[in-house]
């Protein structure tokens, strides 16, 4: 949406390709109960406009799927966003066709383009391709035998139904204790006769405390909102998370225990900045580990259920979520857990499922099993670039590209929050926006000096592809969790830590390859 806004301004062409009915994205796609973001809404909102940015209220402090899709409902209004989107369209297959590649292969200008083919048939033309495609968009469906002979509703939360789901005393069962499963399930468990909930791995949640949007607060924000957005530009998320310089281990054990009360009485993501070297040192780590365990036995009455709700893995090397009540659903009689990693699952039924030790009837079966990220909706499409070089091929060993946002040999193809650029591990918002506008001020400037393509040199995206790992390896992130950063959790996927860790940074890094001609980019003229 701010790609076409922000392009359409600069005076470009711009048509958008989108699958879904409507505007929103992820907003639109996953609406199961209890959706909600992570990051408090001041942050998570636009602010390339300033006046949307103090007219629109946010009624909560976490905004709840519903109330962020209908801001990005308004955000099209607003701006006629719509007149250029075409929907229902999702996109098969792009080929790069080369200005000599042949007449009959040209677009209508007769240079290089990228013809673009819809499930359709509908065939579009565009010298740029922007890819916009999403980081966690590529539902993940575990291909357990017997999938499709479940009789019943088999909902996955990445692909909700757009009606309201029944399940005032249905037997519900649910694969998956991520991020989804932790805010679905507070919501579920009241309504069903029972729910059952398969896990493989735990996962660390810090409570929300979300509450309605404190009026003085807001006031406050808006009153400097650009001082707000700068200062948290210079931090490791772009977030206001009010980071620690001090080490878990240079404090005394007391002190370390009410700085991790404080922050979990503040609740949030800010958990993670509770120290400066929880990311780093294995021993501070296992500080916070060792906090939230006792929380969550604290917690939960059953001491057999408490303990396999304790995460034994690094806190932080898979995402950390946010929750309201996720371990106190577990002190209900109707709710039930079971350990996959002891008792696997062996086939879905018609009736439910069979694990190696029983049998489960169910009346509704949930899939929360998350998401092919980063790269899962891109080789989702047949995509190829010079000489036919699909990116199938290109990334069979991993993703591999420069600043994460081009792709040697794809000329003037960028992805937007893709491997290799902060992504998924920074304010999405303001990380799709610093996109955006480096794209937009980069395609004004080929414009301008005449340039037909643009791609990322071969050696300027190895070292690239050498530095992201270069500065996760110094981190605990890559450490033996089965993590969709490392697409772990996808069998077959290629094992490697995909996001750029460090905002600011990667932001200046970005700047200055711009200001230096776009070093590192081969730029070829007609």
């Amino acid at each position: 949406m701010y790609a076409l806004h922000y392009l359409r301004n600069l005076g470009f062409s711009v048509r958008v390709l989108e699958t879904g009915e409507d505007v929103g994205g992820t907003w639109y796609w996953n609406r199961y109960p209890g959706a909600r973001c992570d990051v408090a809404s001041l942050e998570y909102s636009y602010q390339f406009s300033e006046e949307l940015q103090q007219q629109w209220r946010w009624s909560e402090k976490y905004a709840a799927q519903a109330e962020i899709l209908e801001y990005a409902n308004h955000v099209a209004d607003r701006f006629d966003l719509r007149r250029d989107i075409r929907f229902n369209t999702r996109v098969s297959a792009m080929h790069f066709i080369a200005a000599n590649a042949g007449a009959n292969n040209r677009g209508s200008g007769g240079g290089d383009n990228w013809r673009i083919t819809a499930d359709n048939g509908e065939i579009f033309q565009a010298q740029f391709c922007i890819m916009a495609t999403g980081c966690l968009s590529s539902c993940n469906i575990p291909d357990f035998p017997g999938l499709d002979d479940f009789e019943g509703p088999l909902l996955h939360t990445g692909k909700w139904p757009h009606r309201e789901v029944d399940f005032a005393g249905r037997r519900v069962g649910m694969i998956g204790t991520g991020s989804s499963a932790i805010q679905i399930a507070p919501l579920i468990a009241p309504q069903a006769d029972s729910l059952t909930i398969f896990q493989r791995t735990a996962s660390y949640s810090i409570p929300a405390h979300n509450a309605t949007m404190d009026a003085d607060h807001e006031r406050t924000i808006k009153a400097d909102y650009a001082r707000f957005r700068a200062q948290n530009s210079q931090r490791y998320a772009a977030l206001d998370n009010n980071p620690n310089s001090l080490s878990a281990l240079e404090v005394s054990a007391a002190e370390r225990e009410s700085s991790y009360q404080q922050r979990w009485e503040a609740g949030g993501l800010p958990f993670l900045a509770s120290f400066n070297d929880l990311a780093t040192s294995l021993d501070a780590n296992k500080t916070a580990a060792e906090f939230i365990r006792r929380k969550i036995r604290g917690i939960v009455k059953d001491p057999i259920v408490a303990e396999l709700l304790c995460p034994q893995t690094v806190m932080g090397c898979k995402r950390l979520c946010v929750d309201s009540d996720y371990y106190q659903t577990f002190n209900r009689d109707n709710v039930s857990l079971v350990d996959v990693n002891a008792c696997p699952i062996e086939r879905i039924t018609s009736a439910g499922l069979e694990t190696a030790e029983k049998e489960y009837k169910f009346d509704i079966l949930i899939m929360a099993t998350g998401f092919d990220a980063m790269t899962g909706a891109l080789l989702g499409i047949d995509i190829r670039g010079r000489q036919g070089l699909s990116l199938q091929e290109k990334w069979r060993h991993g993703p591999k590209n420069y600043l994460g946002l081009s792709v040697h040999g794809f000329p003037n193809f960028f992805t937007i929050t893709g491997p290799g650029s902060p992504s998924v591990l920074a304010n999405m918002i303001v990380a799709i926006e610093q996109h955006v506008e480096w794209i937009g001020d980069c395609l004004q400037q080929l414009r301008a000096n005449s340039v037909s393509t643009i791609e990322a040199s071969s050696q300027a995206e190895a070292r690239w592809v050498r530095l992201v790992n270069k500065i996760a390896n110094k981190t605990l992130f890559p450490s033996g969790c089965n993590s969709w950063y490392t697409g772990a959790n996808i069998p077959g996927k290629p094992r490697i830590f995909m996001p750029y860790l460090g905002y600011p940074s990667y932001v200046e890094k970005c700047e200055q390859v711009a200001s230096n001609g776009y070093h590192g980019f081969e730029l070829r003229s007609l």
